[in-house]
């Protein structure tokens, strides 16, 4: 049974926008058309202005931006923040015991996901005045343009949620929000590797691989702009300039993804029998990275909100004591854009490149502990929250005629060996999946660390729904066995 605090949301569910579910199965290519139409509609508004604002486009600086797929400046300026810190209130207090929240009830189920859109909303809101009132839009925006502006990220985010709901009830494939999250980390991978955007400081294009190319054709050393890359600045004076994409960044997006493709193949798998079918012998896998890619999901917005608060802090009390301990910034002359000196918030965010390493070895060794541990501890929570614990998934198997060859059918011996795997498979894939997403970024990948990670698990997922929505498709006795 729910809890109470879960029951709250009963009376407001009916008056909360839904997308229904399909009443009849959606077939693969127009399950394909749908999941087109959302990601287009995202893609739309992340280019479309706000009220009074520039037009928005460029390169993404801020990794927040690009793990959030936000873009400055336009009616996707909050991206998939708020559903995400939504999600993370919810885990918490799901993990803690407070909402008394079932995976297994389908009740449960229905009131959890009424609570997700109720925060949402609010996280919207919440989101969208502290933008306005802390100056991230300029701080000169006239009153009549900031109620408009917060009218127009209120109706995105509803329509960014609707979009998010209408993938997961089955209209599209996979889920909205891992689709725009691979959307947001694509379009800075293209940006940093070919862009043409410039020319910037070193006299080349801002892209990685065509600075390169440049510097190839005009004679100059290739190996010295492969790590760093350098030229003469307006007092002809040869400067190194870090931040720009160089190639040591893009073979190290490269070296990411195969280490994490590796890593999503590394599995234990117990060997089970069907009780149904005489000689019937099978494995059920349990992967390295057992629950996927969603601990940096919530880490990543667990950093992002740290940072979002202390700045809207620091923007109001600049020199307050205590708000200098969540954290102190200063503002770039070149792109206006805020950059952490100190607090948690500096902590928490990642050296981009192996300069910033040499430079802040404390920072890089306190941000990679802080990030495996919040992995870790987020990976343990969502065990519970999203149904993968032993005693559930004993339940599963149980419930689908499965058992283990020399064992009793029962969930309590299946649940005592599922004991031994899950929750260590669980601490070492968090812990992983942590250090991968922290020490990539001392290479200076493009998309940033946690963006490459997410999107080799998102992909890796959308390759798996593929090939069972083309198998169901093909032979619809299949959806009951696959759970289609």
């Amino acid at each position: 049974m729910a809890g109470r605090f879960l029951r709250l949301f009963k009376p407001l569910s009916r008056f909360l926008p839904e997308v229904s579910s399909p009443e009849r199965g959606v077939r693969f290519n127009e399950k394909l058309f749908w999941t087109g139409i959302a990601l287009a509609l995202y893609l739309i508004m992340a280019e479309v202005p706000l009220y009074g604002m520039g037009a928005p486009g460029g390169p993404t600086f801020n990794p927040i931006q690009i793990i959030f797929a936000s873009n400055q400046n336009s009616l996707m300026a909050l991206g998939i923040g708020p559903i995400v810190t939504a999600g993370i209130i919810l885990q918490l207090l799901a993990g803690s015991g407070i909402i008394g929240f079932e995976a297994s009830n389908p009740d449960d189920r229905g009131l959890f996901t009424s609570a997700s859109k109720f925060f949402s909303i609010v996280m919207t809101g919440i989101q969208a005045s502290a933008y306005l009132l802390g100056g991230f839009f300029g701080t000169s925006v006239q009153p009549g343009v900031s109620i408009i502006i917060f009218i127009e990220l209120m109706v995105a985010g509803l329509i960014l949620m609707l979009l998010d709901e209408m993938v997961q009830k089955g209209w599209g494939i996979g889920s909205g929000i891992s689709l725009f999250i691979l959307a947001g980390v694509a379009k800075s991978i293209v940006w940093d590797s070919i862009s043409t955007w410039g020319p910037m400081q070193d006299g080349k294009y801002y892209g990685a691989l065509v600075a390169y190319a440049q510097t190839a054709l005009n004679g100059e050393p290739l190996l010295s702009n492969f790590f760093i890359r350098s030229g003469f600045n307006a007092e002809g004076v040869l400067e190194k300039f870090p931040y720009l994409p160089n190639m040591l960044g893009f073979v190290a997006t490269i070296a990411v993804f195969i280490v994490v493709i590796y890593a999503e193949g590394v599995r234990v798998e117990l060997p089970v029998s069907y009780a149904g079918y005489r000689g019937f012998r099978g494995r059920y896998p349990i992967k390295l990275l057992y629950v996927s890619n969603l601990p940096v999901i919530f880490a990543s917005a667990l950093f992002a909100n740290v940072y979002f608060i202390s700045q809207l802090l620091w923007s109001k009390f600049e020199g307050n004591f205590w708000v200098g301990l969540l954290g102190t910034y200063t503002v770039t002359q070149d792109t206006g854009q805020y950059v952490t000196t100190g607090g948690l918030a500096y902590y928490m965010t990642p050296p981009r490149n192996l300069f910033d390493v040499t430079n802040s070895p404390l920072q890089a060794t306190v941000y990679t502990v802080i990030m495996v541990a919040f992995c870790i501890v987020f990976s343990l929570t969502w065990l519970e929250v999203g149904g993968l614990d032993p005693r559930t998934v004993a339940g599963q198997l149980v419930s689908a005629g499965m058992q283990i060859p020399g064992f009793r059918r029962s969930e309590k011996a299946i649940e005592m060996i599922l004991k031994r795997y899950i929750p260590a498979v669980t601490i070492l894939g968090g812990a992983l999946v942590g250090l991968i997403a922290a020490v990539a970024n001392f290479f200076g990948v493009f998309g940033t660390g946690m963006g490459v990670l997410l999107s080799v698990g998102i992909l890796y997922q959308y390759y798996q729904l593929l090939m069972q929505e083309r198998i169901v498709d093909m032979y619809p006795a299949m959806r009951h066995i696959l759970g289609g």
